[in-house]
């Protein structure tokens, strides 16, 4: 339990409890987010800038994602997905079942949030191409479908012969955000490559900009007030600026298991990266793994 006095990942100070809801009673929502890396030429992240009017994180800066919803985790969601079952998924993200649900919402999301639409046609090792006008304004009208809610996101990827990218989307960490936020999620942290012939854009909605930028630069404007993020953002721009390049990047995240996992902690009373405690730092004991609580299963290497 956050203690008075004690900062959130927010960066404000934690309520704890009082005001007008019960911090202990909000219930605790599955998310999913993802890093999208390209070089550009060196290795940069997509980030968004959320809506300042959003009830949660307003005006910060995230990766694109969100709540993982009911139709998420049906059959025919399951079915859409290529390269991945939900045995495989559940054994991943260590549940009994409905993993491949979080690889359904990250991917939604992104369509909703940044306009990238990581699938392919069945049988082609390529997503698919929105840079030819005709391709870029169909999947345009279905964003805007979807994002109004009046078009189903899998059902479109049904009906337009696509399979979802279930092998070249990695996860990479879990956070659970802390008691305080009127809205509370534990979210799963993926990771994959910018596909080519394709371009974001945000929906100027929820994502009200976006933005390439190198993981160091964004640590340096979070620390600066310049670029506002929550802690389990900083810290995978953290791990994400000890790669030199996005092939490197992945390829980490192909390889890892749950024998990479490192429990992130806090410590208190500082802002920006310095917030992140790693298992190898020497005050690792003494930050605080009760109130926020972070996993990260990308095995590190670090500049020399």
């Amino acid at each position: 339990m956050t203690q008075p006095g004690q900062t959130a990942s927010t960066g404000h100070p934690s309520p704890g409890s009082g005001g007008d809801y019960d911090p202990e009673s909000i219930a605790i929502r599955s998310a999913a987010t993802v890093l999208i890396l390209a070089d550009r030429p060196d290795l940069q992240v997509l980030m968004l800038k959320r809506n300042a009017r959003s009830i949660f994180v307003g005006d910060m800066w995230v990766f694109p994602g969100g709540a993982v919803d009911p139709e998420d985790g049906t059959p025919e969601a399951d079915a859409v997905v290529d390269g991945l079952t939900d045995i495989d998924a559940s054994k991943c993200l260590g549940i009994d079942q409905g993993g491949v649900a979080f690889w359904v919402a990250a991917l939604r999301e992104t369509f909703e949030e940044a306009g990238i639409l990581l699938a392919r046609t069945p049988g082609d090792a390529e997503l698919v191409d929105l840079s030819h006008s005709d391709t870029e304004t169909r999947f345009s009208t279905y964003r805007d479908g979807v994002n109004a809610g009046e078009v189903d996101f899998v059902s479109m990827i049904r009906e337009q012969g696509l399979v979802l990218d279930g092998s070249g989307v990695h996860y990479v960490s879990r956070w659970v955000t802390p008691l305080g936020p009127p809205r509370r999620y534990d979210t799963r942290f993926f990771v994959t490559a910018m596909p080519e012939g394709q371009q974001p854009l945000h929906d100027d909605d929820e994502a009200v900009h976006h933005e390439w930028i190198r993981p160091v630069e964004a640590l340096a404007l979070n620390d600066s007030d310049e670029m506002l993020m929550m802690t389990p953002t900083i810290s995978m721009l953290d791990r994400l600026s000890r790669y030199r390049n996005a092939a490197e990047a992945i390829s980490a995240a192909e390889d890892n298991d749950e024998n990479h996992d490192e429990t992130v902690r806090i410590r208190y009373g500082i802002e920006g990266p310095g917030r992140i405690a790693w298992p190898e730092d020497p005050d690792y004991e003494q930050a605080d793994p009760r109130v926020e609580s972070g996993m990260v299963r990308w095995p590190d290497r670090r500049p020399s």
